[in-house]
């Protein structure tokens, strides 16, 4: 835990596995309030944030970002404090060099619900376009293709050996949205 006169720089914080060899994320931020970093395999920075519950947070990147979800870096501290937390990611953000991808142009994919529409096949692209399709029927190709995402998601973080359940919100899928619950 930190106050504000106490930064760990990112270089002297130890990596923590994304995924455990249990198949757990990091069960010892659920609950914590801080400042996390995430890291590729090759523990490249990717995206700095923090939260008043790191672990929830570090599930919803690793379903919106899976490729770049393998290391984790986190500071914590014991109340909700904004100022402190913007100072921690300032510091690491200046510290890394250079604004983490995931801070700058790719924002939206980390922070914001992943939007299956763009996520289309051509196949089902042409057949949500189909002038004789009403709204109840592009709602369900919409809700399929977000299913067929949601598999494809999962599939992933088994074969990396997630056994931490994920579970979507199933009402966002009819907007094209995935989430989790």
């Amino acid at each position: 835990m930190t106050t504000e006169t106490n930064i760990a720089s990112l270089a002297s914080l130890e990596y923590i596995p994304y995924i455990n060899d249990n198949g757990q994320l990091p069960e010892q931020l659920q609950g914590e309030i801080g400042v996390y970093a995430i890291f590729d395999q090759e523990k490249i920075l990717h995206f700095v944030g923090y939260s008043r519950d790191v672990y929830l947070s570090l599930k919803q990147h690793l379903v919106r970002q899976p490729q770049h979800c393998y290391w984790v870096k986190a500071q914590t501290i014991e109340r909700p404090n904004r100022t402190v937390l913007e100072n921690i990611e300032h510091t690491w953000i200046a510290e890394n060099g250079s604004v983490p991808a995931g801070n700058a142009q790719n924002k939206d994919k980390w922070t914001q619900p992943i939007n299956v529409k763009v996520l289309m096949t051509r196949e089902e692209q042409t057949n949500y376009d189909n002038p004789t399709n009403d709204e109840i029927a592009q709602t369900k190709i919409i809700k399929n293709v977000a299913r067929r995402v949601e598999a494809e998601i999962i599939a992933i973080l088994e074969v990396r050996g997630l056994q931490t359940q994920i579970r979507f919100n199933p009402k966002l899928k009819e907007n094209g949205l995935l989430d989790l619950k």
